[in-house]
């Protein structure tokens, strides 16, 4: 099993044309992402798992994910006791 994650990508590298990569915003997580194999765009939400964008992804859904995201990492900080 794997574990996509959705970003939001900031801005594109075209500097070798066989190897396009983005900057994308993982909910304040910054990383560059491999995006030679789908049709992205600056603005445009992708999933991307082990560095690899493996598809794009609606911005509502993507940013749902990350609030869920969120939500998690907030309860794992202060767990009920």
């Amino acid at each position: 099993m794997c574990l996509a994650v959705p970003g939001k990508i900031i801005s594109i590298d075209d500097s070798i044309p066989e190897l396009r990569m983005a900057k994308v915003d993982f909910g304040g997580m910054m990383k560059n992402v491999c995006i030679q194999w789908v049709e992205a765009n600056e603005g445009d939400y992708i999933l991307a798992h082990a560095g690899m964008a493996i598809s794009l992804i609606d911005a509502g859904e993507a940013e749902k994910t990350l609030a869920d995201f969120k939500t998690i990492a907030r309860s794992l900080e202060n767990p009920a006791i």
